[in-house]
């Protein structure tokens, strides 16, 4: 459903690809005016065209989808289109010197209120802001892919980012039906990131020794730890297998193991090396990579749209 209280109303949108598409439809879903930003030349036709794919997704989860491309336009000229923006959505490259060039040039031309939120997925902001003559205008507003669908963002402030900058994008957030996480530290990777990479790790390792198949592995996690996960995470989880005295429990019985899976895991070095990947991409070509990708988003929407339902019926 449009939840936008935000009295952000015009957002720039700073590069057209996958993250920069679904931030896009999920904004003007939302109500909000967009403008984005993007030199290539058929960005146009590629946001266009990923709207309307995402259009039946936004439909389902309640959003007005009729006039959405009436509030859309473009500027590949970064000065115009930041010129009236109350915030501004990058997701440039991740790169340190494309990010420090880009927001010493919108800090030039943007309104003095707009917040500026990067959808960096590593780069802390403190090294993005570098040359700006007021740093702590940028903030990380790194969603989950994708994010016109997974609620959660993480808002990463850095030493130089004001209380209140941080506050008004968690409202902005807010606002437009996220779930914002504000972390209180900058770390690489941020929390969601880490995560998945340790898990990731541990996977490739199993296909690496060969355990298991990636459709194998992938069929691990979704009939065990991403149930259990979706309901609760490590820790209310965890909580609860140890029984009537919770983690204490926990701590108690598996510690040990636990930890000699981690001092085992550091002599068990993971390299994605030719011979790693080869083995890697053929397997995944033997499954679902031979499925067009927009039958498998559609239907990793379909899936995860019945999940949400179920856990807002939960919590309601």
């Amino acid at each position: 459903m449009n939840t936008n209280t935000s009295p952000i109303q015009n957002v720039t949108v700073i590069g057209a690809g996958v993250i920069g598409i679904s931030w896009t439809a999920l904004f003007l879903a939302q109500g909000l005016n967009v403008v984005v930003n993007d030199v290539a030349a058929d960005a146009e036709a590629r946001v266009r065209q990923g709207i309307e794919t995402l259009k039946p997704t936004l439909a389902a989860m309640g959003m007005p989808i009729e006039t959405l491309h009436e509030r859309l336009r473009f500027e590949p000229d970064l000065a115009k289109a930041v010129a009236i923006a109350d915030a501004v959505q990058e997701n440039g490259p991740d790169r340190i010197a494309f990010k420090r060039k880009l927001w010493a040039e919108v800090e030039k031309h943007a309104p003095l209120h707009t917040l500026f939120l990067s959808s960096s997925s590593g780069i802390p902001t403190k090294h993005q802001a570098r040359d700006m003559l007021q740093p702590g205008r940028v903030l990380i507003g790194h969603p989950f892919n994708p994010p016109h669908l997974i609620p959660l963002v993480e808002v990463v402030p850095h030493v130089k980012t004001a209380p209140e900058t941080a506050e008004r994008a968690m409202a902005f957030y807010r606002a437009i039906g996220k779930k914002p996480m504000l972390l209180k530290k900058e770390v690489p990777g941020f929390v969601a990131n880490r995560l998945q990479a340790a898990m990731l790790r541990e996977a490739v390792l199993m296909v690496k020794w060969g355990v298991v198949t990636v459709d194998e592995l992938d069929d691990v996690v979704t009939h065990s730890i991403g149930l259990r996960w979706a309901t609760g995470g490590p820790f209310v989880s965890f909580h609860m297998g140890g029984g009537p005295t919770g983690f204490a429990g926990f701590l108690k019985h598996f510690a040990r193991g636990v930890q000699l899976l981690w001092l085992h895991s550091k002599i068990s070095p993971v390299r994605f090396s030719g011979s790693l990947n080869d083995k890697l991409l053929a397997q995944v070509a033997d499954s679902f990579g031979a499925t067009p990708m927009a039958e498998l988003e559609a239907a990793r929407d379909h899936k995860q749209l019945a999940l949400l339902r179920v856990l807002h019926a939960g919590q309601s």
